[in-house]
């Protein structure tokens, strides 16, 4: 177990790295963390550092959620990490370039929670967890790549991607649907177009099977850090896409099957 101080010192790293645009290679440090529950607690320093002037956390993502996405990091299971409040909008959303280092976007399914979700009923399933969906949306996460270098060692690409909270920079939700419970949510099919051109397709079933699995996923391992998702909290659940690009002067738009679409244009 890494010593508080070594936590503390492993997320003011990070921070100032960030705030200054430079590579997070955390894990080329001597304090870098080695456990994935001690990656998850410099995520968690890190986060408070920055909510300083970002404000409260309002959801999560869940990244690496499809076999595609796992096999190019050479990463075996699901990670997590936060979403500020002030960084979830609502489609259409425009974006400057020169605000972030490296730009990408991602195509996902985003749930918003309608009511807390008790860490004491764990573990949750597809048909427990959907009770406290208000509704979901068809969603970008807004990705911004840092250089996060990985290290050596066994789960060092996982914990260089949890301690540097996986890129986020915010997500884009499309319309609400709150009657999805009809949809077949796996067989969905989602597309993305940047400037007119399709750049990638996917299908629901291409995250763990299910759309609402990587939720499930997320309120259990929160549940086994002795957290839990709240009322009013956003969760992205993986991209059935992988990251695509995008610069000054692009416009992209996704649409999932049943769920609609979103845009935005960056300047």
């Amino acid at each position: 177990m890494t010593e508080p101080s070594t936590i503390a010192q492993a997320a003011q790293y990070l921070a100032q790295r960030y705030e200054a645009r430079e590579s997070m290679d955390i894990m080329l440090q001597d304090f870098a963390p080695t456990t994935l529950a001690d990656a998850y607690k410099v995520q968690d320093a890190f986060l408070n550092i920055l909510g300083k002037s970002r404000g409260a956390i309002g959801g999560y993502k869940v990244a690496y959620t499809s076999d595609e996405m796992r096999r190019l990091r050479g990463i075996s299971s699901p990670c997590a990490g936060g979403m500020f409040a002030s960084t979830i909008q609502t489609s259409p959303a425009t974006f400057r370039s020169a605000d972030y280092v490296s730009l990408a976007i991602e195509c996902e399914v985003a749930a918003r929670l309608g009511a807390d979700v008790p860490a004491a009923k764990a573990p949750y399933t597809r048909q427990s967890i959907a009770e406290y969906i208000e509704f979901l949306a068809p969603a970008f996460e807004m990705v911004d790549f840092r250089g996060a270098a990985a290290g050596t060692g066994p789960d060092a690409i996982a914990i260089a991607g949890i301690c540097t909270n996986i890129a986020n920079a915010g997500a884009v939700l499309g319309a609400a649907v709150s009657n999805w419970r009809g949809l077949n949510l796996a067989a969905a099919h989602g597309t993305m177009h940047i400037n007119g051109e399709q750049v990638g397709q996917g299908r629901g079933a291409d995250v763990m099977g299910h759309p609402l699995e990587p939720l499930v996923w997320l309120a259990n391992l929160l549940a086994e850090r002795g957290k839990a998702l709240q009322a009013g909290m956003t969760v992205i659940t993986g991209s059935i896409i992988t990251p695509k690009p995008v610069k000054a002067g692009d416009t992209a738009t996704i649409a999932i099957d049943g769920l609609g679409e979103a845009q935005v244009t960056v300047s």
